[in-house]
């Protein structure tokens, strides 16, 4: 069965013989303070499943309420905490009310409390859900015997085990990683400081873990008398996951680096994009570093959290993700000191293919709400690509995700922009970006539909590697850092994958610079000429698919009349974009926020700073896509050749 055959299985039949997806096993999400008891609602069954809730504030550290990191498990049940930064017994202080229940089918409940709720500050959790191949939580009362073996569910050799004497405030957390040293299950690490990895102690009873057990020694801290601990295990996956639309992705992976010291640090492959990392330097003392996607991890600045700290959130560039995995981009001895050796557990980014393209869509007028607490734009999902528009007079601005507060516009050459004013896409809910009221078109990345990719130019003809999971049907493609580049725009609909439109440009289509080698659904090509892979020059690429009932890459030929444009969609297209291939003329855009009616239909122009056009009936209302009327040769013009994108 092909890729896409199997997205399609899995968007309309439901799991049917796949595996979880992340999304339904792991969480990061954002949230502000209010002071009041709330439901935070990430999609992640912990009623019938169970798992570690682990929360963080962003914006205070060491302080009397909120810096410390919150840990919260299923197992010992709602406002038991223990804290990653110190060694402190189970509820040490007076939490109060901070995980309140485990009983949600989407998440999972907070009280009042300072320590993950105080009014006006921002606050990050992460939540893991008890599943086969992922994560795990057991506890057990100490005997004191060398040699005792632990249960656990996994049902693979852990990668990670984290640790906690739930009652002795002398007893670190002690933490088995199976990269940690030549003998890991002789070795150990403590989460709650800085320390290097420690060879002594019997705290594994020299034993590795099995897909059943873990063992224990008779060190107080794992395994004395009459004392109750926990374990968080973590797996590492090896070609052997079971997630995804195919039941057999990876989504978890532990293992080692060793630091060059330089600002293209070694690149790790894990074999999927990271959406989660935590680094922690083993041959000598550094924090324990925590990145992630929603926060910020991304090529301009690193949002860290240190596990074995109260300090809070910093920017540190020092780590990006990559197609297949990540890479240290300083030399900083946290993260790439030459010669040194580092850990990390990896988690993978989405696999889910969407159901409905309410789930990776949408189109919003911002409110101008002047505070970046919550989104200007709200969508209903993280944006992960927001094009922007006002309807006056104005530039096309493209951010990403990958690029955060940097720009492109696609009316445009130039080199991106850094935008000065607030902006933020850390919302689960949307983005911000100031107190401007702005048309904003929203782009969630997911397999079969949409992906962007960031890539650095080797001056090389190669393959990109991508995640889109299917063969793009459509690529823009845009030098970041080289003034003067064109926007490269491929499309089923033209000629040949090696022709291109250029996005800025109403031209008609010409040759450009694939090498004469066609996109698969892991990579794409790119020939060694500047425009796309000049040596030392940065790119992004933004990749798009049909998905049946979703999104449709496509072409037609108009009529001269009028003729409906069947996308397979059943109750029309949000949004339509139409080139004439034919001849030189604008790309046009098209909304039902602004209006996609039976009649004059307002619309943009991608490759024009020109106001927002009002007459003109270009496109009518259809169930199954979009019409094209009139003989306008914008959309319809008889003879001539349309290529187009419509999203439903």
């Amino acid at each position: 069965m092909s890729n896409i055959a199997r997205m399609m299985q899995r968007a309309t039949a439901g799991a049917g013989g796949a595996g979880p997806d992340v999304e339904e096993v792991f969480s990061t999400y954002l949230w502000g303070g209010t002071g009041s008891a709330r439901n935070i609602v990430n999609d992640i069954n912990m009623a019938d499943n169970g798992g570690l809730v682990w929360i963080k504030s962003r914006t205070e550290g060491g302080s009397q309420y909120d810096g410390f990191h919150i840990l919260c498990d299923s197992e010992r049940g709602a406002n038991k905490t223990l804290n990653s930064d110190g060694n402190k017994q189970e509820n040490w202080t007076s939490f109060g009310n901070t995980v309140t229940g485990f009983n949600n089918t989407n998440g999972f409940s907070i009280g009042d409390s300072d320590y993950v709720n105080y009014n006006g500050h921002a606050f990050a959790s992460w939540t893991f859900r008890k599943a086969p191949k992922f994560f795990d939580v057991v506890t057990w009362s100490g005997n004191g015997t060398a040699g005792r073996t632990i249960a656990h569910n996994i049902g693979s050799a852990p990668g990670m085990i984290l640790v906690k004497d739930l009652g002795d405030a002398d007893n670190s957390w002690n933490v088995y990683h199976r990269a940690a040293s030549g003998t890991p299950q002789n070795s150990h690490l403590e989460l709650d400081n800085s320390n290097a990895v420690d060879n002594s102690g019997n705290r594994w009873n020299n034993t590795s873990p099995t897909s059943a057990v873990f063992s224990v020694g008779n060190s107080d801290k794992v395994n004395a008398s009459g004392h109750t601990y926990v374990a968080y295990l973590f797996a590492h996956n090896n070609n052997d996951g079971e997630f995804g639309p195919d039941g057999d992705a990876d989504i978890i992976k532990c293992g080692s680096y060793t630091g060059n010291g330089s600002t293209t640090g070694p690149v790790i492959d894990l074999g999927f994009e990271p959406q989660w990392l935590m680094v922690k330097r083993s041959d000598s003392a550094d924090e324990w570093f925590i990145f992630d996607v929603m926060r910020g991890f991304d090529l301009t600045t690193t949002a860290r959290l240190s596990a074995d700290s109260s300090n809070a959130e910093s920017p540190s560039l020092s780590v990006i993700p990559t197609s297949t995995g990540f890479q240290p981009v300083k030399n900083h001895g946290s993260v790439n000191g030459s010669g040194g050796t580092y850990i990390y557990m990896a988690i993978r980014r989405g696999t889910k293919v969407p159901e409905s393209a309410t789930e990776v869509f949408d189109v919003e007028s911002g409110n101008g709400n002047g505070s970046a607490s919550s989104p200007e734009f709200v969508s209903g999902f993280p944006v992960d690509a927001a094009l922007i528009r006002s309807l006056g007079t104005a530039n096309n601005q493209l951010y990403s995700r990958l690029t955060a507060n940097k720009y492109l516009s696609t009316d445009q050459t130039d080199a991106e922009i850094t935008n000065a004013s607030d902006f933020s896409m850390a919302s689960n809910e949307g983005w911000y970006l100031g107190s401007t009221t702005w048309t904003s078109w929203m782009w969630k990345r997911a397999p079969g539909y949409f992906d962007a990719v960031a890539y650095s130019g080797t001056g090389t003809e190669r393959g990109v590697p991508h995640n889109l999971g299917v063969t793009p049907e459509m690529a823009w493609i845009k030098a970041r850092d080289f003034a003067g580049k064109e926007w490269f725009v491929h499309h089923t609909g033209l000629t040949s994958w090696a022709k291109v439109l250029q996005l800025q440009s109403t031209g008609t289509e010409s040759s450009g610079d694939t090498g004469g080698n066609l996109p698969t659904a892991t990579t794409f090509p790119v020939n060694a000429s500047s425009n796309v892979n000049g040596s030392g020059y940065n790119y992004i690429a933004y990749l798009f698919a049909s998905l049946p009932g979703i999104s449709k890459v496509g072409s037609y030929t108009g009529n001269g009349t009028s003729q409906n444009i069947d996308c397979g969609f059943t109750s029309g297209a949000r949004f339509v974009l139409i080139k004439n291939a034919s001849q030189s003329d604008n790309w046009m855009v098209y909304d039902s926020v602004r209006g996609i009616v039976s009649g004059n239909d307002p619309y943009l122009r991608l490759n024009s700073t020109a106001a927002e056009y009002t007459s003109g009936d270009h496109i009518d209302p259809y169930s199954g896509g979009f019409a094209a009327t009139s003989n306008d040769p914008s959309t319809n013009r008889t003879g001539n050749t349309y290529i187009f994108y419509a999203i439903a």
